[in-house]
């Protein structure tokens, strides 16, 4: 096949590539199973526009639950209904963008055809790894100035990314820290200490304080559930907790048709339990910046998510672009993928004040202590 070929490529046929692009994308991403259109979903995705006055914007709608009680007996009904609080966060709309070129007639020894579809194939997963870590850090509540393990991240447009600066730490009722001597506490990375370790103990404590600080459950079959994202070395640790045996031996079993029980470790007293290395952690950065009074503690950020506990803006596919350089001997390919995060925060009735909507950060120290 001609290089002058590799250009030729119709409008529509290109709109396809940049939907395979996204296709293969997804099917990559971690979170894919999390992403869902209703608010019964951990990552809301909204692929609509809204009009506002000041023009078309990505809204994400959080309903307040009722405060009143009613009426009684006969009492006129008119007059006394309760208004439902409705309120709307906006997700600001970023771009991340990735090429590639091979080196020339004489260095690409397949055919164009080829390069095209190895292309898309380094471009989506790059596109999925992306996404995935963007995601683990919105949710955490870290800066994309660093990598989910903690690591400076060097010479990277995204901490410029429209919505790089909507990302917040968890608010005062959802930021906790397990004391391996007593119990859940406020969050304080300070106070780790290489004993805190995530036991089966502190699964249930947090699952009692989600249910009581009202954190809205995922409902899967008329029960409720919590997604509980923690890191390996933190499923290993539990793996080894008598306590935590003894639970999931007596575990019931999960329901197969939805999608955030694919790949779960277990599914215990409620919650679903999904490791991945992208949890946040400290492993990555220099002593002295990581946690305990030192700097010096290995820690990771163990996540409980309910419902709603991330909005994800996703208006259109990638766009994909395709161009020659250098009298047509070279080809390059540009991918662009438009959309945005935000983790919600919202007037709790039930904490009377502004917190994070639907998860909560739960801080430990790794499995191996100081490093």
């Amino acid at each position: 096949m001609g290089a002058t070929n590799f250009a030729g490529l119709t409008p529509e046929q290109k709109i396809v590539w940049s939907r395979t692009v996204w296709s293969a994308a997804r099917d990559m991403m971690f979170v894919k199973r999390f992403i869902g259109t209703s608010t019964n979903s951990m990552i809301q995705r909204i692929t609509e526009l809204t009009p506002t006055e000041r023009g078309e914007r990505v809204l994400m709608q959080l309903v307040a639950d009722l405060v009143e009680d009613g009426v009684i007996d006969d009492n006129e009904r008119e007059g006394h209904e309760e208004a439902m609080q409705s309120y709307s966060q906006e997700i600001t709309i970023g771009l991340i963008s990735h090429q590639v070129k091979n080196k020339g007639k004489l260095a690409n020894q397949k055919t164009v055809i080829n390069f095209r579809e190895q292309a898309r194939d380094k471009l989506a997963y790059w596109l999925a790894d992306r996404i995935d870590q963007l995601v683990f850090l919105t949710l955490s509540g870290v800066s994309y100035a660093f990598q989910c393990n903690g690591a400076p991240r060097v010479n990277s447009p995204f901490p410029n990314l429209a919505f790089a600066a909507d990302v917040a730490p968890h608010t005062a009722a959802r930021a906790l820290r397990w004391d391996s001597s007593l119990g859940l506490q406020a969050g304080d990375t300070t106070a780790v200490d290489n004993t805190d370790i995530l036991t089966y103990s502190a699964i249930v404590d947090i699952m009692a304080y989600a249910k009581d600080h009202y954190i809205r459950p995922l409902m899967a079959d008329g029960k409720e559930y919590y997604v509980l994202l923690v890191k390996p070395g933190t499923m290993a640790q539990l793996k080894k907790d008598p306590d935590y045996i003894r639970a999931v031996t007596n575990a019931l079993p999960r329901s197969k048709d939805n999608p955030f029980f694919t790949g779960a470790t277990v599914t215990v007293d409620g919650a679903v339990l999904q490791e991945h290395r992208k949890v946040y952690s400290t492993t990555g950065a220099a002593s002295g910046s990581k946690w305990g009074s030192g700097g010096t503690i290995n820690g990771t950020r163990t996540l409980l998510c309910g419902a709603q506990a991330l909005g994800m803006a996703d208006i259109m596919p990638p766009d994909w672009v395709e161009k020659l350089f250098d009298y047509d001997t070279k080809q390059g390919i540009s991918v662009d993928k438009m959309f945005g995060l935000l983790a919600p925060q919202f007037y709790s009735i039930y904490d009377k004040a502004v917190e994070t909507f639907g998860s909560i950060a739960l801080d430990h120290a790794l499995p191996g202590g100081s490093l």
